[in-house]
């Protein structure tokens, strides 16, 4: 894995010292002559995202000064690897080593690239880790968050619902995890019917993966993600323009998959349980229909109102598969709504929660970890928009309001009374590159969830 970063220091790197926008001027009145005459000629203001690079005697590169906003922001260094000349670096200033890690995780977030089909034009500029920092965390963090990226980079020809189960086998290999498939129409005889009825129309069979690890006396917690490898529309055809992202309808799937990297790579005390409904919303002779009604594996009749509202149906069947053990925690994330993205955003996911303790401290984490959602309200005088005639809920409705918030509370139907439930309603997708997240698939609430986690359960 090319993440950014050298194992150590070496003699040839060269140093960046970050700034304080707000500290510059006291911090420039402290430096050499040469520096100070320097910068000031060349009228840097170490504005956020901006630097200089300062020459020696002879001409290298001496030095590197980045403006950043404070010391603890997770991006201040993020757009450097793509920025800066080739070339090893290693950060210089006085930053205590949780201050050290984030800089040095946001360096490596920016230095990622998706090369499975393309050479890059050139290599990314190198950060030496840091010896007070905690190395071993840090890439953990970026292997969790590549291998989620690469999923959802990765075009549908080669990231179909058997493509997305090689990448769970591995990670059970990888971890000494048990990984279980459900395929094609076993899912009819194992009562997962909605899974099925939404994957058949495809050539590539539907399946649910399962994934076992940790020891069975530890507290049980459930992921389950939304594995929707390409999503058509189906018979409900969504025009081209909507249907040129939906490679990236499985972002729920690749990011538990890169969670549960997360935990287990870190050895968290928990058991483990990971669940991906993994399918191709296509169009052929025998796809399910607006108007059908379907029996979901808990029992509940739907019907059918759109089928492009395919992810929550995949969703509702490992969702009641799941509540069937009881787990301390359930979380589910999913590319779900538009109606999302249009309330908040492409950059903040919803997170909806059944558990007042457990939103409060997933807010924290994520302001924490500088992985942002927003709660948004199980609202339940909105579930009648959900009432059919002439089936137990509808999975859609004529109605243009609170569009999320309904497919939620459709959700909700199928999660056990009792059980900790929080659901992600994500983008997954950077639409254009910032400072440590270039434009393309990215790993939105992940970590915010494990910073939670880890808090929970210590390692």
């Amino acid at each position: 894995m090319n993440d950014g970063l050298l194992p150590a220091r070496t003699p040839d790197c060269i140093p960046v010292i970050p700034v304080i926008e707000s500290e510059f001027g006291p911090w420039l009145e402290r430096q050499e002559d040469f520096l100070r005459h320097w910068l000031i000629a060349t009228a840097f203001k170490a504005k956020p995202g901006s630097f200089n690079l300062i020459p020696d005697a002879d001409g290298r590169l001496r030095a590197v000064i980045a403006g950043i906003v404070k010391a603890d922001d997770l991006w201040a260094l993020g757009n450097l690897p793509a920025a800066l000349p080739e070339g090893n670096y290693r950060l210089d200033g006085a930053f205590d080593p949780w201050r050290l890690e984030r800089m040095t995780l946001g360096w490596a977030l920016g230095a990622y690239q998706f090369t499975r089909y393309k050479t890059p034009k050139r290599p990314m500029a190198k950060l030496a880790l840091d010896p007070v920092s905690d190395g071993d965390r840090i890439r953990r963090q970026i292997a969790a968050v590549t291998l989620t990226r690469d999923l959802i980079n990765t075009p549908a020809e080669d990231m179909m619902p058997e493509h997305l189960a090689e990448a769970m086998l591995a990670l059970g290999r990888e971890f000494d995890a048990s990984v279980e498939q459900i395929v094609g129409d076993e899912l009819l005889a194992r009562n997962f019917p909605l899974i099925h009825a939404v994957g058949r129309a495809s050539t590539h069979p539907p399946r649910l993966l399962d994934l076992r690890w940790g020891d069975p006396t530890h507290p049980k917690i459930t992921l389950i993600g939304k594995g929707v490898c390409f999503d058509s529309g189906g018979l409900d055809l969504k025009p081209s323009s909507a249907m040129r992202l939906m490679k990236k309808d499985m972002g729920g799937a690749a990011t538990v998959l890169g969670l549960a990297r997360l935990i287990m790579s870190a050895g968290l005390p928990v058991r483990l349980r990971v669940l991906v409904a993994a399918v191709e919303n296509a169009v052929a002779g025998n796809a399910f229909r607006p108007g059908d009604v379907l029996r979901s594996r808990q029992g509940l009749t739907v019907e059918i109102h759109n089928t492009d509202a395919e992810g929550r149906l995949v969703l509702c069947d490992a969702l009641a598969e799941a509540g069937a053990e009881q787990p301390e925690m359930l979380l589910d994330f999913a590319t779900l709504t538009g109606a999302a993205r249009v309330a908040l955003g492409t950059g903040v996911p919803a997170l909806f929660c059944n558990d007042e303790s457990m939103a409060s401290k997933l807010l924290a984490a994520a302001e924490r970890e500088q992985d942002p959602c927003w709660r948004l309200p199980l609202h339940a005088p909105y579930r009648e928009i959900l009432d059919s005639r002439i089936a137990d809920i509808a999975n859609a409705s004529d109605s243009s309001y609170a569009g999320a918030i309904t497919a939620a509370l459709f959700l909700q139907e199928f999660v056990l009374a009792g059980i900790p439930w929080a659901h992600f309603d994500s983008m997954a997708w950077n639409l254009k590159t910032q400072a440590g997240r270039p434009e393309g698939g990215e790993a939105m609430g992940m970590r915010a969830v494990f910073g939670w986690l880890e808090q929970r359960y210590g390692g």
